[in-house]
């Protein structure tokens, strides 16, 4: 993440509809299934928002960030344990020393994400839990990708083939944002056939609009409380800890899983 984008984030998480939305998403599937007290660590922190929320929650709390800039706004918004490290080396925790992982948009940027959950398995206690979400469809791979450093796009079956590798059972998985899926799309086919600059700037919209959009996510959640959303712009989900060799979804090698994340 370029400096620029993550004093942007610092302006924009506790007001824009989509990281409200994510963090609640999140939040809920946190408090239900790792309810406070526990230890949360979340890899990637941007610029500490998500902590700050779930230690105002009664989590204990700590994250990573490859940033120096990331890890200094969460010192100065009163999380202390958060390090520079680089996720796809062994994290500075001790093994099974964690209640929860927290991935929010994160192995998407990585180009090993096997690796990357792998170490987060590693801090898990057993049956600990791990959250992700991560971009969908890789048909949708485009500058706004680019500028954001991404490797690729998901599909659940290939964050379910990642997760099982590096050990962790599926227990949710679904999409969320489906609702400006098709806005989505016309503005990455119009991006193709008028190619722009890169630019990782987030849409703004009007506080009507704003207001809107954290409607329609709230609806969304409410849905998936029954039906997994079939389609939307990013795929989520809850995976616990377990051996790898007694996950009957376990059916590639590690190495041909390794193989197909690199694939863009």
């Amino acid at each position: 993440m370029e400096v620029a984008h993550l004093h942007e984030l610092s302006q924009l998480e506790q007001t824009y509809w989509w990281h409200i939305a994510k963090r609640e998403l999140v939040t809920r599937w946190l408090q239900q299934y790792v309810p406070a007290p526990a230890r949360v660590v979340e890899g990637g922190i941007g610029s500490a928002g998500n902590l700050v929320s779930f230690q105002e929650l009664g989590y204990e709390v700590a994250g990573l960030d490859i940033m120096p800039e990331a890890v200094e706004y969460g010192k100065k918004r009163g999380i202390a344990d958060v390090h520079v490290h680089d996720l796809g080396k062994p994290w500075p925790f001790e093994a099974d020393s964690a209640d929860a992982v927290v991935l929010l948009d994160v192995i998407e940027h990585v180009e090993d994400p096997v690796a990357v959950l792998q170490h987060a398995s590693r801090v898990l206690k057993p049956e600990g839990k791990l959250l992700l979400t991560v971009p969908a469809y890789q048909w949708l791979f485009g500058t706004w990708d680019e500028a954001l450093g991404h490797y690729r796009r998901y599909t659940n079956r290939k964050l379910e083939q990642q997760t099982v590798a590096a050990g962790f059972k599926t227990l949710e998985l679904t999409h969320w944002n489906s609702f400006t899926l098709p806005a989505a799309v016309g503005v990455r086919t119009w991006q193709k056939l008028c190619p722009q600059r890169k630019s990782a700037e987030f849409p703004r919209v009007s506080p009507l609009v704003n207001q809107l959009l954290l409607g329609c996510a709230s609806f969304e959640r409410a849905c998936s409380r029954f039906v997994n959303i079939p389609c939307g712009l990013s795929v989520a989900g809850v995976f616990s800890k377990t051996a790898i060799e007694q996950s009957s979804n376990l059916s590639r090698p590690l190495a041909s899983v390794e193989r197909a994340s690199h694939d863009v």
